[in-house]
């Protein structure tokens, strides 16, 4: 049996399942509790877990708008034993702590020999909303899949967000969940009951082909799929690989849809000039260059701050049309 969420009620109800089940489990951000989370990825919590009873002792924690404090405290409590999840209310905001994430939570476990693990989770929204304009609209995943000792995670389904973040909760590494904005009210079959997960480290095929392979990660992928159904109508026959996990990156479900294939688009919404996406068209150029009947296409984001104009906004953003002329260029 499965009841249909939407991406945001999935992650919801993952972390509620989770917090239930393990008491050392807690959640920390900016408007978190009362106002139950900027895109209500925590509705209904602080009435569950924010009460005086003692078995839950406050496990919603609305923080100050101090992004550098919160994300370090929450990295000393993992290391002392719990697992926390710290919500920024736009993963732009997290540049703010950089460092207490790259050079503390990334580096903690290597630089105690393994005497000390930080089990954490940081995530929220990253990517163009509609018009958040400049300063809240950043692509944050490439920056963290170039540090090692992280976890990065973009699911791009509803299911994935749900059995992802059990993963990431369970990890004892610290997890930057990635949540585009743009995937909060996509829908999907959730399994009932709770001990459904999904790994962390492995890509998956969601449309199978035989013509070109398009490859991307989190909203990109929606994408890569409405773009595989308008080339369905020009006789091309598109497969699409959904990367899931940047770090650590799955290369052999991509290499095998490659060789399959023959040829490759990669679609991704950061900046095009060095965003994660140009890390994977290098790997499949590094490692399938005899297999490929093409170069590699690739289709990311403007190279400019996301203006405000929704006009504007768009035309700074990967679209479906973007990824077909990709296509015919390599074709």
């Amino acid at each position: 049996m499965s009841t249909e969420l939407t991406y945001r009620e999935a992650l919801n109800r993952s972390i509620e399942e989770e917090m239930l089940k393990n008491p050392e489990v807690f959640i920390m951000g900016e408007d978190i509790g009362r106002y139950q989370g900027t895109f209500k990825v925590t509705r209904g919590f602080v009435e569950k877990f924010g009460s005086r009873q003692e078995q839950y002792n406050y496990r919603i924690l609305d923080t100050p708008i101090t992004e550098c404090g919160f994300t370090g405290i929450g990295i000393g409590a993992a290391m002392a034993g719990l697992r926390p999840i710290v919500e920024f209310m736009t993963m732009s905001f997290s540049i703010l702590a950089l460092d207490q994430i790259i050079n503390h939570a990334a580096k903690v476990h290597y630089m105690t020999n393994g005497e000390v693990k930080c089990p954490i989770v940081f995530r929220g929204p990253g990517g163009a909303a509609k018009q958040l304009s400049a300063q809240h609209s950043h692509s944050m995943d490439g920056w963290y899949a170039h540090v090692p000792g992280l976890k990065v995670v973009a699911p791009a389904t509803a299911l994935d967000a749900y059995g992802m973040m059990k993963s990431a909760i369970a990890d004892d590494n610290p997890v930057i969940f990635y949540e585009n904005p743009g995937l909060y009210t996509v829908k999907g079959d959730i399994p009932d009951g709770t001990d459904f997960t999904v790994p962390i480290g492995q890509s998956q095929i969601l449309r199978e082909g035989k013509d070109l392979s398009l490859i991307g990660y989190s909203r990109m992928t929606q994408v890569n799929l409405a773009a595989a159904e308008l080339l369905a109508k020009d006789g091309i026959d598109a497969e699409v690989v959904d990367v899931r996990t940047l770090l650590p990156l799955d290369t052999a479900t991509i290499y095998n849809s490659v060789r399959k294939t023959h040829r490759a688009v990669v679609v991704y919404e950061d900046w095009k000039s060095g965003g994660f996406g140009a890390e994977i068209v290098s790997r499949i150029q590094e490692d399938c260059f005899d297999d490929l009947d093409a170069p590699v296409g690739r289709v990311g984001g403007l190279n400019v701050p996301m203006p405000y104009a929704r006009n504007l906004e768009l035309l700074c953003i990967p679209s479906e049309e973007d990824v077909v002329k990709a296509v015919h260029k390599i074709k």
